[in-house]
Formats: structure tokens, C-alpha cells, sequence
């Protein structure tokens, strides 16, 4: 089995909460005691309702929360702190596409200027290096060449989520996390989106940590899932085990609450 890119172990986020006052503090817990391995070539599955702690959990992973207890292992060795070298080290190995792709993107770059931009960032390359490195990466995400030239504005939303894929894939990262990736995406096009992460990890060997609220959907991208509920990890496994033969009751409550919204066939 590959090693671990990256790990979380008893990780805890709490954060204080709204109600308290100067002599009644009161805390909430965005992340209780969780623990997550992601690896490469596979694809950990991350579901639960909206609070439930995924996306801190997400976060923490590519070091954009500092947890309050726990560690975060990255490659073996515990992050002692999240210093900006830190940070910048993780950027170069952990990617994120965001949900939103209009927010993700500057609206002023180009997606040729969009897909320099962390080259240019992490001294990546030559200019002629780089350059080619654009026209290959749009390639790659199933968009023509005159899209470099187009802002954010004169593309579609799936064709914007396409330039976010890309460019989380400028700095030949090992894992990408996509964090609820369709849920801004018209439903026609969410499976073409989700078909080219699938393609897309199969062929570059990335690890992929899939977040949604669709437990169907995770089903059909992830090789584990994590159901999380209230910052606690309340079922792990096997995709195909938890999907088949749930153990716990809110994994239950998720499968018969939450229909999938891509038949199974658009994944074929």
C-alpha cells in the first residue's frame, strides 16, 4: 500500500463560541478527535450534512486551520507549525478546487495569467517552460486553446470549474482536494466534471479527497468513505461496505434522505 501524503491523528478544532461572555466562555467543537489517511491513487470520500465538520477537516488537511490539538503528519514527519514556508510547502503538494468556481477565480486574469500564477509563485520553470505548460494543462482538462485568452466572465460555470481543476493541477501536486466541486454546477454538466477528476486521478496517479453532502455521488468516485456528523467521524470504510451495509443511523438516515442526484450510468 502506498505511504501516506498526509494524515490527520485525534485532530480537534474549537472554536469559541458566540454565546459566551467574558466570564462564561463557551466553545464549540468543529472537529472532535478525528483521524483521516489520504494516499495516493486513491480517493478518500468525505460525507456529511452542512456543519458536520468536513470542511474544517479539509482545512486542516491542506493547512488552512491550525487545529487545536492532534497532529497533522505530512509525509511521515508531525507539521510542528504552520509557518508560511510551512504552507508553501503543502501548496506544492496539496491542491484544492473549490465549490465555487466565479469566487475561486480572479475575475480581472485571464485563464492563461490564472494558470501562470502559482508557476510564477513557486519559481516553476522557465517562461517558454511554463508557457507550454498552460497549453498542455487546458488540454488536459478538455478546453481549446482560446480559452487562455478568455476571463473568467466569458466562460460557463463548468468550463470555469475546468480552469480551477487546472490550475490546482499547475504545480503537479500529489493529492487534490475537491471540496463539494458541483454543488455550484448546473446538474447537466456535474457528471462531466466529476468523470474528468475521476480521469483525471486515474491518470495522473493523484490521491483525491472527494467533500460533499451527496453520499450518493461519493459513492461512486471514492474507494473509503468518511461519514462525519457533529466534528466526529461516526463510520469509516470501504465505499462499497458502507454504501451496502451502513452500521451506523445517521449513515442510514444519509442514504434514504439524500437520492442521488447522477444516475449511476453517467459514470460509466
Amino acid at each position: 500500500m502506498n505511504e501516506p501524503v498526509i494524515e490527520l491523528r485525534d485532530v480537534h478544532v474549537r472554536y469559541k463560541s458566540r454565546s459566551s461572555t467574558l466570564f462564561h466562555k463557551q466553545y464549540v467543537d468543529a472537529l472532535d478527535g478525528v483521524s483521516l489517511t489520504v494516499r495516493r491513487g486513491q480517493t478518500l470520500g468525505i460525507v456529511g450534512e452542512s456543519g458536520s465538520g468536513k470542511s474544517t477537516s479539509a482545512k486542516v488537511l491542506v493547512g488552512l486551520e491550525r487545529p487545536t490539538s492532534g497532529e497533522v503528519v505530512f509525509a511521515g514527519e508531525p507539521v510542528r507549525s504552520f509557518t508560511t514556508s510551512v504552507r508553501k510547502r503543502l501548496g506544492r503538494i496539496l491542491s484544492v478546487v473549490f465549490q465555487d468556481p466565479a469566487t475561486a477565480l480572479n475575475a480581472r486574469m485571464t485563464v492563461r495569467d490564472a494558470l501562470l500564477d502559482p508557476m510564477q509563485v513557486h519559481h516553476i520553470g522557465t517562461r517558454p517552460q511554463r508557457e507550454a505548460k498552460v497549453r498542455d494543462l487546458v488540454g488536459m482538462v478538455g478546453l481549446p486553446a482560446s480559452a487562455l485568452e478568455a476571463l473568467p466572465g466569458q466562460l460557463s460555470g463548468g468550463q470555469r470549474q475546468r480552469v480551477a481543476i487546472a490550475r490546482a493541477l499547475a504545480l503537479d501536486p500529489q493529492v487534490i482536494v475537491a471540496d463539494e466541486p458541483t454543488s455550484a454546477l448546473d446538474v447537466s454538466v456535474r457528471a462531466q466534471i466529476l468523470n474528468l477528476l475521476t480521469d483525471l486521478k486515474d491518470e495522473l496517479g493523484l490521491g483525491m479527497v472527494f467533500i460533499s453532502h451527496d453520499i450518493q455521488t461519493v459513492r461512486y468516485l471514492s474507494d473509503e468513505i468518511a461519514v462525519m456528523n457533529k466534528g466526529r467521524i461516526v463510520e469509516f470504510g470501504d465505499a462499497a461496505r458502507v454504501f451496502d451495509n451502513p452500521t451506523d443511523d445517521y449513515t442510514r438516515t444519509l442514504l434514504g434522505a439524500s437520492p442521488s442526484l447522477l444516475e449511476p450510468t453517467s459514470f460509466s
